[in-house]
């Protein structure tokens, strides 16, 4: 199969979907695999990696896309790439639909398939090649909420561990899984205090055996929201409902009761964001300003950390990607209903839900879709 690795073009996007490891691992399967010059460099792979793994390197984008099979991004096709995408042609990166019609149209309109990380699942009912990034994100949340609560950068001027004598920060994680779980555990380990708010009492049970009662849980009522952000330093987004747009849970009317220069931080962003007052933001840009408190939306925290997110990246979709080339996508769908699961757009139809319904748009049956021409 003819596989693609095009140059992310997303401000300030340095991830690379394919290590040259497994541009190796597909070579040696017998595919053929071109890569965007310049694709692997913001994380620390250059041209010769690649071709040393066997790859073919191409300078023209046009010449990338146009010979591919199927294509391999991490992020959403931007408009310029949404371009080049073609009937025929598979593309397998992050979409986040739900939250971007227009995207959601230009797919429809290109009569690819689209297959997005984000929705594939596993037996065990977790989301395998969303988790790495969620980590990824989750780690990142509280070092960014950390600098964002210095009042160089308009924060309140609190240090998250404090010092002795003086109280540490007050950290709010609204959502208990892969990110809630990794910021609430990075928080903890700074020495701030953590509160972890979830609809689950079995995942709050969890996480309270597991951290042995040195975080509080709360189950997410609207008033224990609204209670723990009113008294918390810091907060982070972590919401997620599988595919769907993320509930805006923390209201603008909120932000007058916290402390001027306190932080939110949403996670949730690529989704639309769990925060009334969320937009997303760059990471040339990363926060703004409303009624006094720091607002945080890079919606592609783990860009910044280029190398670590690429390799973890690779090692959670290489089995995926070897499906699709040695089966083609119909048969590797077909193989694997957790697979399935990551159907979202084929030949104008959408085949995911609830991206479906956010739109207004009818659902397509994905085993039909995999029948259809």
């Amino acid at each position: 199969m003819q596989i693609a690795v095009p140059r992310e073009i997303k401000t300030h996007e340095y991830r690379v979907a394919l290590t040259p490891a497994g541009a190796r691992e597909l070579v040696g399967r017998g595919h053929s695999v071109t890569v965007q010059a310049g694709a692997g460099e913001g994380a620390g792979f250059d041209d010769a990696a690649y071709e040393a793994a066997g790859a073919r390197v191409v300078a023209d984008a046009a010449a990338v896309w146009e010979s591919a099979e199927l294509i391999l991004k991490v992020k959403e096709p931007q408009p310029e790439e949404l371009a080049r995408l073609g009937s025929g042609q598979t593309l397998f990166t992050y979409l986040h639909l739900a939250a971007d019609e227009a995207l959601t149209r230009g797919l429809m309109a290109s009569g690819a398939t689209a297959i997005a990380y984000e929705t594939v699942t596993d037996r065990q009912g977790g989301l395998p090649l969303l988790a790495p990034m969620s980590t990824v994100a989750g780690r990142m949340a509280i070092q960014a909420g950390a600098h964002g609560l210095e009042k160089a950068q308009g924060g309140s001027g609190v240090l998250l561990p404090g010092v002795p004598g003086v109280p540490p920060a007050r950290v709010a994680v609204i959502g208990g899984g892969v990110v809630g779980e990794n910021a609430a555990r990075m928080a903890l380990g700074l020495g701030a205090e953590v509160t972890v708010l979830d609809k689950s009492i079995p995942r709050l049970e969890v996480l309270d055996d597991r951290y042995q009662g040195r975080m509080r849980t709360l189950f997410a009522t609207a008033d224990a929201i609204e209670a723990t952000v009113r008294e918390s330093d810091l907060v982070i987004g972590a919401v997620l409902v599988p595919g769907a747009a993320a509930p805006r849970l923390v209201t603008r009317a909120m932000l007058a009761e916290m402390r001027p220069g306190s932080v939110l931080l949403d996670v949730a962003i690529d989704q639309g964001g769990c925060f009334e007052t969320s937009r997303p933001t760059t990471h040339a840009a990363p926060t703004y300003v409303v009624d006094g408190i720091v607002h945080y939306g890079v919606a592609n925290m783990p860009g910044a950390v280029a190398r670590t997110s690429t390799q973890a990246l690779t090692n959670a979709t290489l089995p995926f990607v070897i499906a699709l080339a040695d089966k083609g996508w119909r048969q590797a769908l077909a193989d694997d209903p957790h697979f399935l699961a990551g159907l979202n757009v084929h030949a104008g139809q959408v085949a995911y839900r609830a991206v479906a319904e956010a739109f207004g748009l009818e659902a397509a049956e994905p085993q039909a879709l995999l029948r259809s021409p």
